[in-house]
């Protein structure tokens, strides 16, 4: 009988030893097995500590609209699996996901493949016969070692530097930097968005003669009024600048990213599709602003899946732009291997009650932790059963001008998003 795409993903659960296994050779072995090679003419693949999705998303949408068809594999997901794997301006369906774990399982005979490692090789493997321009790859974990790192990038992308997963990485932005020059490859051009890149990164892309563009110093941005504008390099090196770009929702410092790698491809490109794509880009869950109706009123809801110190900072200064005439009221809920203080301390101040629940899994700190760091801090709070009991508790006190900022972690957004779809 045929597995349905939950057994094939409950069945990969189950597969490996460990969640984590970091290394490209058994999954190279599985490669070679299954005839997988560049599965598009251009391949960019995108690493770094926060605002992967988002680069994802306006590299995708730039080469999409330049009639080109685009495959993009992205993890995690927040609602069904499907996300991770796109072709064109569609989800993969369960069919073909379910197909393409079938070949896998078929050619790895004796090899063992973590959840991750069969996952990418399944979209390898799909976007290998889907006829594909360019393919756009988010990196799992880290860049040197990881599944995603079997294809050799024509661009790539490092967004930033910071700390995160420091059992797997390091605890320095020297060894992370390290570990995400990776996805370098001799003579190709690689983008970084960080304003002080570490020494690691810089001198890998020395020994690998590889061009490596920094903002600030090779392309930059400026935001002004209603619009904002870029400077950077062609693919020839020369200059070039846009201006009358759309404001969008997702941060503009990674559309000037994105924007820099997608011209780095070399694909021919006009200005006014250039900004036609980042004027529509949108990512779920990335500062993603709504409204809840709640007992006849609408409470504004912002969701936002930062949980590192980098992402908390930056949201912190995406809420300064935004001051409100009421409060804001936060829905928190952490992994046990994030940094809590470096997460709450950059909140703090912006936040006039925090309401804290446990997320849905082994690996979720205790609401009962959160709280009582929040109390040690002098924050108002209060502990609930669920993110959707946390939620409800938030709705229900918002008063006129209030907002909530739903936050912390994909399993946060992912049980605030299935909540709003159920009501």
């Amino acid at each position: 009988m045929s597995r349905s795409l939950a057994d094939w993903l409950s069945y990969l659960e189950q597969l490996h030893p460990s969640a984590i296994d970091m290394g490209l050779d058994r999954i190279r072995v599985v490669a070679d097995r299954l005839g997988l090679e560049r599965p598009a003419a251009k391949v960019v693949t995108v690493t770094g500590t926060n605002g992967k999705g988002s680069t994802c998303a306006f590299l995708a949408e730039l080469i999409a609209a330049q009639g080109l068809k685009v495959g993009v594999y992205s993890s995690p997901h927040l609602l069904r699996y499907n996300e991770r794997v796109r072709i064109g301006d569609q989800q993969a369906s369960d069919a073909e996901l379910c197909e393409a774990f079938e070949t896998v399982e078929r050619a790895r005979g004796e090899v063992s493949l973590t959840y991750f490692e069969m996952g990418t090789l399944a979209a390898f493997w799909l976007f290998q016969r889907a006829g594909l321009d360019a393919v756009v790859l988010e990196v799992g974990l880290g860049g040197r070692l990881d599944a995603v790192n079997l294809l050799d990038a024509d661009v790539a992308v490092i967004t930033n530097v910071g700390l995160d997963h420091a059992d797997w990485l390091g605890d320095t932005r020297e060894s992370v930097a390290f570990e995400k020059a990776g996805i370098l490859r001799t003579g190709k051009p690689a983008v970084c968005g960080d304003l002080q890149p570490p020494q690691p990164l810089l001198e890998r892309a020395a020994e690998l003669s590889a061009p490596l563009l920094l903002r600030g110093r090779d392309y930059d941005l400026a935001i002004g009024g209603e619009a904002w504008s870029w400077r950077g390099v062609g693919a020839d090196g020369a200059l070039i600048e846009l201006h009358d770009l759309p404001l969008c929702t997702l941060p503009m410092e990674n559309a000037a990213l994105a924007l820099q790698a997608f011209i780095m491809t070399g694909i021919a490109w006009s200005a006014d599709r250039v900004r036609q794509a980042i004027g529509v880009t949108r990512l779920l869950g990335r500062l993603d602003r709504r409204l809840v109706c709640w007992n006849g009123r609408e409470v504004p809801l912002m969701l936002d899946v930062g949980h590192n110190p980098h992402a908390a900072g930056y949201l912190a200064a995406q809420l300064a732009e935004r001051p409100l005439s009421g409060r804001r009221l936060a829905v928190f809920g952490l992994l046990a291997d994030k940094d809590l203080d470096g997460v709450i301390e950059p909140l703090l101040p912006a936040i006039a009650h925090w309401a804290v629940a446990t997320l849905p899994t082994s690996r979720s700190r205790s609401a009962a932790q959160l709280r009582q760091a929040l109390l040690e801090r002098g924050a108002s709070v209060s502990e609930h059963a669920s993110i959707a009991a946390a939620l409800e508790a938030q709705c229900a006190q918002a008063g006129q001008g209030d907002e909530i900022l739903l936050f912390g972690s994909f399993y946060c957004v992912s049980e605030a998003l299935d909540w709003l779809n159920r009501r």
